[in-house]
This record gives structure tokens, C-alpha cells and sequence, in this order.
């Protein structure tokens, strides 16, 4: 009898595997054969936890902007499960020097580009498998699936391919089915890619989805991507520049990764490339990111996205189908998983070494400037778990940011100070250092975002070691102490503080700006400074209360004042004191734009000023009554020669000169410098007619002379432009390509003088270098009652360079 008892108690786990439905079976139709929406993707999942609650755990981490679920599933034995939080905490002790864990962390993340479809269908069966046949994976892993990071992105492309694909679907790379369209999958909701995003979380996914990745920081981080339809897989080890702080074990762990993997698909003819395109440098990615908090990050690509559909004809002829996708997606998850189950030990040890390796040049940052940058910048800090401080009241030396030299600052005792002697040390050297090293030109992403550029704050970095203090709350008065004041004032130097003007022109209250310095009651305050009157807000019974709340709610400090005749300067009624309008906002969409630069847009206005935007698509923009709006945004984009028929050029003309306000940026700069009708030109240089003779294999190289990947240049500002409001005499530009433009007379707010066109951080090559000397950056052209404003480069970048984005508001609000 208790042989037979015993007999039943082995039988258990397997008749319990044998019970477990495989994607295919759950979903009632062949995995691959069709594309699965992400609530039946969710179902699965919820279906496999309720089958096997022993071996695996499934938590919503979040959700999406469109209100989809954000999913992270746990699965390892039934003993590990049991025991998942002590696991996890032992492994965090590792990052003290104190750990003794002996179990492995994998984390594989699927579908960050909603249109490379393959991910999640793949990482269905990836989870089946390792729950039943590769189970003995897991007696020492522990292994975390997201099936889907971007469910908005991937269920609008699922639910387009559904709707314009043939039945049955056609391999015909023509065909409409393999032609997505301008708005496409592969970003988000708010049209950002979440690849870039994981170092600025300006999105809603990365900032939930990095609470719990700073729970676990995985030993393993994989990011399953696609690429073209004719390229073959791709997977570690990673091609150069790998940045400086990226470990031996790092690098060689992505070689015995890679290693694995070849061993599968050589077994199965499959072509493969590695040590290619995809480098380790910028910050932001599914594969640096992790790296630089102490895990081997990998990206992996297999080739198809959003053009190949079910299946497709590739240019050599072959057909690669959907099924073949998720096939070689589903063997480097698995094989992931089992090189780190065969090297549990060297993992942790490593892992450990890692945090004690913090010898770097740089021990401190101390960082000067504006309190709502310092603010934002520590909000920032605060997500990604980086301690920081505040100094001193003394001056501090080392190499200082502005000047790009060896110098003094002073900092007081609201200065930040972060430090490389902590446990996230590593990722403080690769957010906060002055330049990245490289070790390779040809990089895949921008080579230069240092946070004290991105913010606009003056910084030291320093060598010395600096005793930080704790943090305290900055006295501020917010509240309305004199309510029979005459006016009430405040600055105009920050983000912060277009967010607070929005608030109150949405609840109508009235805002003058000033355009000259004036000084009241002994204040000294600069141009731009926000003058909000009792007079002009006399009708509105709730004014006092209006203006309270919102200062409290945006942490504005408030002036108040019981004369408008000042000291020196311009009184309140005089016409260099303007009223703020409540600008009605239009911004063009579609085809000549890129998604990329208009979800920046559309993002700024929904997500951070809170303010009414207009969404006009490109293909009845001719229909449209542009007198209706008071600005009209043309972003970054490509179509725009194209775009700009006469019609369309008359129409935007006649309505700037009638009092509009056309904001160009990018690329609808370029089609504007072509057209007789604006100022804005292109800058003209000497062609070299010597032919270079060189080796067919050394033309990429040659190409980058003449490219910016994403480098950082000190700007002149003239302070007395309204487009500059807020902003010193300088300003760190990120350039983003070699596109130069000629000076505006009497209207350049920001530009590159003659001798700054060296960059401060980044690469740019030495043509590129002579053609932007001496260009404009963003500027203003009068054209009858109405103006146009010039952003050659890009304010709004990514979300994340938060000096760009008062130059934004000045031309929405201020040049008038």
C-alpha cells in the first residue's frame, strides 16, 4: 500500500504537466496560423496559472494608456515558487556583497515594438515548454516572462492586419497586408518607442514596468525584437562600441550565450549573424540598461515586423512564415534559460563583483540651478532607486560642464549631489559622465545625453569624496498672502512653469508676461516673469481660489505686489507687457511627418502641459479652416516636399499673415528653405570635387565624416528673444543630424557661433563639423500679422531633454 502511495505521489507532477493545455490547444486554432489579440494573450496566461499555481505566479504590474494590462508571470518549481520572496531578497543581497543565493534571475521581455508581432505569440510557447518538457530548467532559475510590454501598439497592428489581410492571407510582398501605414504598431499609444525609453521613463509602461524590475535586477535580460523581412536572426554577442563600464564577464557571458544558441540553429540550417548593428552604448535600451545594473542585457531580432504578416516572399525567394518566426524566438528563449541554469554560481559571483567595482574617475556630481529642474531631475533619480544629497554651502572643484574644463563651483545648500559610491554607482556614471567613451564611431543610437545637459543645470564632477546631507523640503510660498494685492508674480525659467500658466489659462484666468527686466518692492525679475493682475481677473468670483490651488499644485511660489509702477523697468500697462492669448493648437499628423516626432508632440500637450490639442491629419488638412487655430504645429518628418503643393503653401501662408503662428520643425524646415516664400535657408557649402579614392569596404566609415549621431553642442542664446525666455546666454543642444540653416536677421534666438561647432559630448564628423558652424538653431521670421517658428533641432526629444521643452512653450505662449 505504500508502494502504491508512493507510485501515485511521483505520478502527480507528471499527470499534472501532461494536463497543461499548449497555446495551440487553449486558443483553438495552431499557433501561428493567425495572430492573437492580447486579451486571448492574457487569457492564456490567467489559464496557466490557474493550472499550475505551484509552479508559477501571474501579477498585473500596470496598465496602458488605452487601459490594456500589463502582465509579469513567474515560473519556476514548485519549491522555488514556494520560497520566491526569500529567493529574490537573497539575491539582492548580492548587490551589498552579501549574498548567497543559488539561484539564477532570467527575465525575458516580449512585443516592446507592437508590430514585431512574432514576440508574444512566441513567448506563449516559450512558457509552455518551460512549465512542461524543459522543466528541470527550473530547479535552479527563476525565470520572468513579460508576454507583452507594449499591448497597445502590438493589438493595433493585430486588429489592422486582421482587417486588411486576404483570406488566406497572401505571401505577395505587394499586397496590402504587408503595408501597415503611417500609424503603425510599433509605438505606443502616445506614438513613443518604449525601446529608447528605459533610462528617461517618460511612459507610463516603462515607469510601472521599472518599479518591478528594480525588485528582481535580473542576472538574464532578454528584449525580443524583429528587423527587416530579408535579414537573417541576430543575436549576442553585441557588436562594438560596448560602453567602458561593460564587464569581461559581461562580454564573454554574451559569447557562451550566442555560442548556445548557434548550436540550435546550425543544427536547423538557420542563418544567424552576431557582433553586428546592434552596440552597446546608449543608455536607454532593453539590452543597456539592464547591463548597466549588473545583468548580461541581449537584444535579440529576428527578421519580418510589421511587413511580413503571416507569411511573405523574401527578395531571395523564400517564403518566411509566421510559424518559422516564432520557432527561432522560442529556441534562444529556451536556450537563455539553459545557459543560465548550467552557470548559476558564476552568475551570482559576478553579479556580485559587479556592485563592488565602483572605482570610477568621477566620485560626485554636484549639480546648481533652477529648484523645478533640480526637482525634476531628483523625481527622476527617485525611479530608478540613485541616492543622492544635498551639498554644502561651499565651492567645489573638478571638471566643470559649461566650460568643458577643469574649474570652481559654487554650490549652496539646494544643490543635488549624486555619487558613484552606491549601490546603483555604475548607471550614475553612464547617466551623469561629461562624454561617453568610444570605442567605435559607427553607432546605432545618439552618442551624448548626459542628465546636467538634458536638465540645463550648471555642474561639477568632481574627484574628491563629498559628505551629502539629507534631503529637506524647499520653503516656497504658494498661498495668496495679501488677497486685496494689486497683481501677484512669478519666474519663467522652467518646464514647471508653462505647466502652472496652462492651468490657469484653461480656468480662465488672465496672465500678462513682461518683455523687459523690471524691478518692484527691491525684486529684481527677469523677462518672461508671469504678472497676474487683480483687475484682469475681476469678473471671475473664484480668482483668489483659483490662483491659490494652483500654485499649491504646482509648487509656484507667488509674489504679491500692491502697485504696478515699478522701480526700473516697464509698468504693468505698458505694451512691453503683454497679455499671455489662450492659444488655440493644431498640429499636423500623418503622412509627411514621422510618428515619432509627432507622439513627442502629442505627448507634451497631454501628458505634461495638460493643455487642448488639435489633431489634423494630412489627408483633409485642405479642408480644414485654419483660421480656427492660433498655431499650427508641422513636426520633424519626411513627406514634406510633397506635402507642400501650391494650394497648401498658399493656404498656410495667407493664414500666417492674417496673425497665425507656424511652428516648423525638422524636416518641414527643409521643404520651407526650398520655397521662395520664407527666409529660412539652407546653408550653402563649397563642394570638394576631389575624388577620394579608398576601399570599397571603408565607405561606411568615409559616409560618417559627414554625420551627427546624436551629440551635444554649446548654443549662444539671445535672452532678449521671446522664443528664448527663461534661458541664460547659452544653451546645450542635442543634434540630432547635419541639417544647417542660415541665421535669421533679427530673429535667431539660438545658434552655433563660429567657433562652437565642436561638440562638448558625442561624435559628429568632421564635415558635419564645418557645415554647422555658424547655423541656426531656433528662430523667428515675421511674415505680415503672424510669425513662423524655426526649431532645427529637436526640443522635445524622446521626452527626455528637459532644458529643450521652455523653448517649446515660449513659442506656443511668449513670441507674439
Amino acid at each position: 500500500m505504500i508502494r502504491i502511495l508512493r507510485s501515485l505521489l511521483f505520478l502527480l507532477p507528471i499527470l499534472s504537466i501532461a494536463q497543461l493545455k499548449s497555446p495551440s490547444e487553449f486558443l483553438g486554432y495552431e499557433l501561428g496560423s493567425q495572430f492573437t489579440r492580447h486579451h486571448q494573450v492574457v487569457d492564456y496566461y490567467e489559464y496557466l496559472v490557474q493550472a499550475a499555481p505551484d509552479r508559477m505566479q501571474l501579477m498585473e504590474y500596470g496598465k496602458t494608456n488605452e487601459r490594456r494590462p500589463l502582465l509579469l508571470a513567474y515560473i519556476s518549481t514548485a519549491q522555488n515558487i514556494k520560497n520566491i520572496e526569500r529567493i529574490r531578497l537573497e539575491h539582492l543581497k548580492n548587490t551589498q556583497g552579501e549574498g548567497a543565493s543559488d539561484k539564477a534571475i532570467v527575465w525575458l521581455s516580449y512585443n516592446v515594438h507592437g508590430n514585431e508581432s512574432v514576440s508574444t505569440e512566441a513567448s506563449m510557447q516559450t512558457i509552455y515548454n518551460l512549465l512542461t518538457d524543459k522543466s528541470d530548467y527550473l530547479e535552479n532559475t527563476i525565470v520572468l516572462i513579460d508576454p507583452c510590454i507594449n499591448p497597445d501598439g502590438r493589438d493595433r497592428y493585430v486588429n489592422w492586419y486582421n482587417q486588411y489581410k486576404n483570406n488566406p492571407n497572401t505571401v505577395d510582398p505587394n499586397s496590402k497586408e504587408h503595408h501597415e501605414g503611417w500609424w503603425s504598431g510599433r509605438s505606443n499609444h502616445y506614438m513613443f518607442d518604449l525601446n529608447r525609453d528605459w533610462a528617461w521613463l517618460t511612459q507610463v509602461e516603462s515607469k510601472q514596468r521599472l518599479v518591478q524590475f528594480n525588485k528582481w535586477l535580473p542576472h538574464v535580460h532578454v528584449d525580443f525584437h524583429e528587423q527587416g523581412v530579408d535579414s537573417p536572426y541576430y543575436f549576442a554577442p553585441a557588436a562594438e562600441p560596448y560602453h567602458e563600464v561593460v564587464t569581461d564577464f559581461q562580454r564573454a557571458f554574451q559569447e557562451t550565450i550566442g555560442r548556445n544558441h548557434a548550436k540550435y540553429f546550425d543544427k536547423n540550417g538557420w542563418f544567424y549573424f552576431t557582433k553586428e548593428s546592434f552596440d552597446l552604448l546608449y543608455p536607454s535600451y532593453g539590452d543597456t540598461y539592464p547591463t548597466y545594473n549588473g545583468g548580461i542585457g541581449m537584444t535579440y531580432e529576428q527578421g519580418g515586423s510589421g511587413r511580413a504578416g503571416l507569411g511573405i516572399i523574401t527578395s531571395l525567394g523564400d517564403t518566411l512564415t509566421l510559424k518559422d518566426r516564432i520557432a527561432h524566438h522560442h529556441t534562444t528563449g529556451l536556450s537563455t534559460v539553459e545557459v543560465a541554469s548550467n552557470n548559476v554560481a558564476k552568475l551570482n559571483n559576478e553579479f556580485k563583483k559587479f556592485y563592488q567595482n565602483n572605482n570610477f574617475k568621477y566620485n560626485n556630481y554636484v549639480l546648481n540651478g533652477n529648484q523645478d529642474k533640480l526637482d525634476a531631475l531628483a523625481n527622476l533619480l527617485k525611479q530608478h532607486e540613485i541616492e543622492f544629497g544635498h551639498a554644502a554651502n561651499t565651492t567645489y572643484k573638478g571638471y566643470n560642464y559649461s566650460t568643458g574644463k577643469i574649474g570652481a563651483m559654487k554650490a549652496t545648500t539646494n544643490s543635488l549631489v549624486v555619487s558613484t559610491n552606491q549601490t546603483k554607482g555604475t548607471l550614475v556614471k553612464v547617466l551623469f559622465e561629461p562624454k561617453a567613451k568610444l570605442s567605435d564611431s559607427v553607432t546605432y543610437d545618439i552618442t551624448a545625453w548626459s542628465l546636467p545637459y538634458a536638465y540645463g543645470l550648471d555642474a561639477i564632477a568632481t574627484e574628491s569624496s563629498i559628505q551629502k546631507n539629507p534631503l529637506s523640503n524647499v520653503s516656497k510660498n504658494f498661498g495668496i498672502a495679501t488677497p486685496d494685492s494689486y497683481a501677484y508674480i512669478t519666474d519663467w525659467n522652467a518646464v514647471n512653469d508653462a505647466k502652472f500658466l496652462a492651468e490657469l489659462l484653461k480656468k480662465k484666468i488672465r496672465v500678462r508676461y513682461s518683455h523687459k527686466p523690471f524691478t518692484l518692492d527691491g525684486i529684481k525679475h527677469k523677462r518672461g516673469s508671469l504678472i497676474i493682475t487683480k483687475a484682469d481677473n475681476k469678473n471671475n468670483p473664484n480668482f483668489s481660489e483659483i490662483l491659490h490651488d494652483t500654485s499649491v499644485k504646482f509648487s509656484k511660489p507667488l509674489t504679491p505686489t500692491n502697485t504696478g509702477f515699478v522701480e526700473s523697468g516697464k509698468d504693468f500697462g505698458s505694451r512691453y507687457v503683454s497679455v499671455v492669448p489662450n492659444v488655440k493648437v493644431a498640429v499636423l499628423a500623418g503622412e509627411p511627418t514621422s510618428t515619432l516626432r509627432f507622439g513627442e508632440i502629442w505627448h507634451f500637450f497631454e501628458q505634461q502641459l495638460n493643455y487642448p490639442l488639435s489633431v489634423l491629419d494630412e489627408s483633409y488638412f485642405s479642408r480644414v479652416d485654419l483660421s480656427e487655430y492660433d498655431v499650427l504645429i508641422l513636426p520633424d518628418g519626411w513627406g514634406y516636399r510633397s506635402f507642400f503643393k501650391k494650394n497648401i503653401t498658399e493656404k498656410i501662408t495667407d493664414w500666417v499673415k492674417a496673425g497665425g503662428r507656424l511652428i516648423a520643425m525638422g524636416g518641414a524646415i527643409n521643404a520651407l528653405a526650398n520655397n521662395d516664400s520664407f527666409d529660412i535657408k539652407e546653408k550653402e557649402t563649397p563642394k570638394d570635387t576631389t575624388i577620394n579614392l579608398q576601399a570599397f569596404e571603408n565607405t561606411q566609415r568615409e559616409r560618417i565624416k559627414t554625420a551627427i549621431t546624436g551629440a551635444i553642442f554649446k548654443a549662444t542664446v539671445d535672452p532678449t528673444h521671446p522664443l528664448a525666455y527663461g534661458y541664460g546666454n547659452s544653451y546645450f543642444t542635442l543634434k540630432l543630424g547635419n541639417s544647417a540653416f542660415n541665421y535669421l536677421e533679427g530673429g535667431s534666438a539660438v545658434y552655433l557661433s563660429q567657433n562652437a561647432n565642436t561638440p562638448v559630448s558625442g561624435f559628429a564628423g568632421s564635415e558635419a563639423q564645418k557645415k554647422i558652424a555658424e547655423t541656426l538653431i531656433f528662430g523667428t521670421e515675421n511674415m505680415g500679422r503672424g510669425q513662423i517658428v524655426y526649431m532645427v533641432d529637436n526640443p522635445l526629444f524622446r521626452g527626455f531633454w528637459e532644458n529643450g521643452k521652455l523653448f517649446f512653450a515660449n513659442a506656443i505662449f511668449m513670441v507674439n
